[in-house]
């Protein structure tokens, strides 16, 4: 473990440079720019507020805020999909850099993760307007007051899910990126996945709103990490209490699982990945 560490601060600039350059590459060739992190993400909440609370109604609910509580889960969760699509690919996709010069492997998946994460982080100001937003309205007119988030310390707090959400893209990148080197079909079920997810995940509904008949069923859903992660971001940023421990708990220990689980797969793997990309 010292001698990984060492060999991961020694590329530490490395590491800084590929993030870099994923994040400009991203944008490089958009009249924008970076300016879609911010854009994209708003024009897409609009887009799903008017779909899912008003098209097809009542998904709007019982939910103290909608917009913000609809953003809250579709950040989290294209977070998540980005990046360990990404990571998925990332070594594949230096196949031609990893023949020709050594470079730690890992650091292909983890700048890959990084740099998105970046990105996520620069979005998050689309929340903080619709929060300021409807803090304004409601302070201004005291018959939008319901709707206001609630600003209490447990906002500040909003960094334990994300760094739990960012361990375990990273855990679940390592295993994908590992899996997608011999397994070229991993890329077509994990885009399967990634919609089976974003259904199964609390994004645009309420759970406690689901008539849910097998108890089974219930339990799959419940056992979702991004189902316990988006909740603790919802109590942090949406209603301004403390986050369930129990979400707390799971999560964590669900993040670390998948963190082990990939480095010690991506360890045993690397050597022979040359012989595949």
């Amino acid at each position: 473990m010292k001698k990984y560490l060492k060999n991961f601060y020694k590329y530490r600039y490395l590491l800084y440079e590929i993030v870099r350059k994923n994040i400009k590459l991203q944008y490089r060739d958009s009249a924008l720019g970076i300016v879609w992190t911010f854009l994209q993400p708003l024009m897409t909440t609009l887009v799903l507020v008017f779909i899912f609370g008003n098209v097809f109604g009542k998904s709007n609910s019982g939910v103290v805020n909608y917009p913000i509580y609809l953003l809250c889960g579709r950040l989290l969760y294209e977070f998540y999909s980005q990046s360990t699509k990404r990571a998925m690919r990332s070594v594949r996709n230096s196949a031609s850099v990893i023949k020709k010069v050594y470079v730690p492997k890992y650091i292909y998946p983890l700048a890959n993760v990084s740099s998105t994460f970046v990105t996520f982080c620069i979005s998050l100001l689309v929340l903080v307007c619709f929060i300021a937003f409807y803090v304004i309205r409601g302070t201004v007119n005291p018959e939008y007051a319901e709707m206001m988030p609630h600003i209490t310390p447990y906002m500040l707090l909003v960094f334990v899910p994300l760094i739990i959400l960012f361990l375990l893209s990273i855990g679940v990148g390592l295993i994908l990126s590992t899996l997608d080197v011999f397994f070229k079909d991993i890329d077509y079920l994990y885009e399967v996945f990634c919609l089976l997810l974003f259904y199964m995940t609390p994004i645009v509904y309420r759970i406690d709103s689901l008539k849910i008949d097998s108890e089974l069923f219930a339990y799959v859903m419940l056992a979702n990490p991004m189902y316990s992660i988006t909740e603790m971001f919802r109590c942090c940023v949406l209603y301004g209490k403390m986050f369930n421990i129990h979400h707390l708990e799971y999560s964590l220990g669900f993040a670390a699982v998948m963190l082990i689980i990939g480095v010690i797969a991506f360890y045993k793997k690397q050597d022979k990945f040359i012989l595949h990309i």
